[in-house]
């Protein structure tokens, strides 16, 4: 009994002892620490040494998930909720250190201790990475498999068509967009006075845009979903695209515009990547072919809507000089419908399963395999069928904390979640050129290059042909006077396309008329009334005007060039820059008309890839269309005329489409799901920069040489289609 006593004396002791180091211990750092702050943070430390003892005895990778045989990942949910909440409020120097209670001395107790410890604790993180991504890639594979079985219990039917139709809308407001600011183009540099320079860079901002849009969007999608990240990449163009048909000066145009596109740069990498996820093995060539007809479509909209909107000035309405609302502004607001109609349809929609099973959420995604089952069987009439599915496999998650603090405001909250966000991309998009995926994304990178470069350049280039063309014929119809007299005339209606030379005016009136096209040179003006003129590419070159006045015109000093003025005045000039007039119909009509034949032709093309994608694989789709556009180039040299130019565009808008569509099937087979948008957003950046270039270097040919358009097409396609053979069949093989 007394050694009993002694005992539980010495205990007490003990005990109360170790309170007091405890009480003075928390003393010291000026906080203390919760119960639940402990028995969080014990549990941690259990499960770490938990996992090094069984690394030890080498069954770490052996271990199962879960009793089932397939990991469902719960714990995660639980071990996040306990990071977060062990975490936050304090930082490690204000914990009391674990270790101390089993005896094991602190890193920094030596100067020996703290190197062994520290390269002790980098070999054993390095064991832990490896042996991390090593159960991930499996867990990747078995997913890969056990997905495609689903996907066949699934069946493909009303839930793929629906989503087909959705995502449609999306693509389709990718189609307009490229059109948009070519339509307008003509119409708007006469409203905001715009010179070369601007014109140019407003035609290549859209590019601009969305090369940055498709790298950042594909980039987030990995991390934070696919509709997710769509939903909110549709809304900025949409919100952009309302803004541009608006503002009226030339910067916040452009600003919108780029800003628009930078919103639908996201389409493409998305929606081709979201859908591939619902389909299976043998359904996704061909219904990834269809997709692409909504691209077609979005071109055809944009064209009719052109075609219909913009010739129509009497939709016009303007409140005094300052603010004009022509109807080149109406059809830009027209086209931000299938942005907001594919928003308003992508709300009902869920999000990809497979996203949810490789970040580790079973639940959600066996809800929504659920649902697409059971949506497809209705529709078939088999409502009993039961999805039998009861377990898919996750992959492993990696353990991330992150210390926000206790006191830490919101907006340094938000900063450290969009650092830690950015960090991740980044990573996600270094992965894209580890030493696995290296030698796949330089030839994709060189595919895409090659046949954004030629395909855009000629495109871009054709119109530029025809507008070209066009101008020679009327110039050719251009009629020149010389050395005439006219006295005591009155002027009163259209004059075009003329000439005049060394002529003489004397007390005439211009009066209630239009000027298109017309030239004076070294001719005099004396006594002469100018009253309501409307001009358009109309200049006075080495003329005298002596008593002349002007009232109402929009004869401006950059009309006059190096004209003498004496004696006379400008009253009420017209103020800003009016629009073309009604006889510039016929061009803008050819010029929709074109783009309307050229989108509409690649309608065969989009019919045969699809059909036959699954039928003949891939890679030979991809080579085969681009050596038949390669051939197709050479045609090039014989089109001498508007109408030639016209089907030799439509010939290789038909042809080269079914290589688009095969490269975008191959780039979704080709990367694993956590990279997939990443490296379809990369490759889709760098198709916009070879169009920004293409379009540069083409265009500056127009009306000097065909030969050099010619080549450079050519060599690209042929440089394409080679390299193409040289990648990975994917034809019947498993979503990675």
């Amino acid at each position: 009994m007394d050694d009993d006593g002694r005992y539980r004396d010495n205990r007490s002791d003990f005990i109360r002892g170790a309170k007091d180091i405890a009480k003075v211990a928390k003393k010291q750092v000026g906080k203390k620490v919760g119960r639940s702050v402990d028995k969080m943070a014990d549990e941690y430390t259990k499960r770490s040494y938990k996992r090094f003892e069984e690394e030890d005895d080498d069954d770490y990778a052996g271990v199962p998930s879960n009793d089932d045989g397939y990991y469902r990942n719960d714990s995660r949910a639980n071990d996040d909720e306990g990071h977060s909440d062990s975490t936050e409020g304090h930082d490690e120097d204000d914990e009391i250190y674990e270790g101390e209670y089993q005896g094991i001395p602190r890193a920094d107790s030596g100067k020996a201790g703290s190197i062994d410890g520290v390269t002790a604790a980098q070999a054993q993180q390095f064991r832990d990475l490896s042996a991390y991504e090593g159960e991930r890639r499996k867990d990747q594979e078995e997913l890969a498999q056990q997905y495609e079985t689903i996907l066949q219990e699934c069946g493909h039917g009303k839930f793929q068509w629906t989503l087909y139709f959705v995502l449609g809308l999306a693509l389709m407001a990718d189609g307009v967009e490229i059109f948009v600011v070519g339509f307008v183009l003509p119409s708007a540099e006469k409203d905001m006075c715009l010179s070369e320079p601007n014109k140019g860079m407003l035609g290549l901002i859209v590019y601009l845009g969305m090369m940055v849009g498709a790298f950042v969007w594909g980039g987030l999608a990995d991390r934070i979903g696919r509709r997710q990240t769509l939903l909110i990449s549709l809304s900025i163009n949409s919100v952009f695209a309302f803004f541009s048909s608006f503002v009226q000066g030339y910067s916040s145009f452009l600003f919108c515009r780029l800003a628009s596109g930078v919103g639908i740069g996201g389409s493409i990498p998305i929606v081709f990547s979201y859908y591939s996820e619902f389909l299976a093995q043998e359904k996704r060539g061909e219904h990834l072919s269809w997709l692409c007809m909504f691209w077609m479509i979005g071109g055809i909209y944009a064209s009719a809507m052109a075609w219909a909107i913009i010739p129509h000035y009497g939709w016009s309405f303007q409140m005094g000089s300052a603010y004009q609302f022509h109807s080149w502004r109406v059809f830009v607001l027209v086209c931000a419908f299938p942005s907001v109609a594919a928003i308003s349809a992508l709300t009902t929609m869920p999000e990809s399963p497979r996203f949810y099973l490789e970040n580790g959420k079973h639940d959600e995604a066996w809800m929504i395999l659920k649902q697409v089952h059971d949506t497809n069987m209705r529709a078939k009439g088999y409502p009993e069928r039961v999805f039998s599915v009861t377990t898919i496999k996750t992959v492993k998650q990696l353990d991330e904390l992150m210390n926000m603090g206790d006191g830490a405001a919101w907006h340094e909250k938000w900063r450290l979640k969009l650092t830690s966000l950015f960090h991740q991309v980044w990573t996600n998009f270094q992965a894209v050129f580890s030493p696995e995926y290296r030698r796949t994304t330089y030839m994709m990178m060189a595919v895409w290059f090659s046949m954004s470069f030629s395909y855009y350049g000629l495109t871009v280039w054709f119109p530029d042909m025809i507008k070209y063309l066009q101008k020679q014929e009327y110039s050719s119809r251009t009629k020149v006077f010389v050395k005439e007299k006219v006295e005591h005339v009155t002027f009163n209606f259209t004059l075009e396309n003329q000439v005049h030379r060394q002529g003489e005016y004397f007390n005439d009136k211009f009066m209630n008329l239009r000027m298109r096209s017309m030239v004076f040179e070294d001719s005099l003006f004396e006594e002469c009334y100018f009253e309501d003129i409307t001009s358009s590419n109309t200049f006075f070159k080495n003329c005298t005007f002596i008593a002349t006045l002007f009232y109402n015109t929009d004869l401006f000093k950059y009309r006059l060039v190096n004209c003498k003025l004496i004696n006379s005045t400008f009253l009420h000039n017209k103020e800003g820059c009016l629009l073309s007039d009604v006889s510039d119909d016929n061009n803008a009509y050819m010029v929709y008309f074109v783009s309307f034949l050229g989108t509409l032709a690649v309608l065969p093309g989009n019919i045969v890839s699809a059909l036959l994608m699954d039928k003949i694989g891939r890679l030979r789709m991809l080579a085969g269309s681009s050596v038949i556009s390669c051939i197709s180039c050479f045609f090039l040299s014989f089109g001498n005329s508007e109408s030639a130019m016209i089907a030799l565009l439509c010939l290789f808008g038909g042809i080269s489409i079914a290589s688009w569509n095969a490269l975008d099937v191959l780039t979704v087979e080709l990367y694993p799901s956590d990279k997939r948008t990443t490296a379809f957003g990369f490759l889709n950046a760098l198709c916009k920069l070879a169009a920004v270039l293409g379009i540069s270097i083409f265009t500056s040919f127009v009306g000097i040489t065909k030969a050099v358009p010619i080549l450079f097409a050519s060599g690209a396609l042929a440089a394409g289609s080679f390299l193409a053979l040289k990648l990975p069949e994917t034809r019947g093989q498993v979503l990675q």
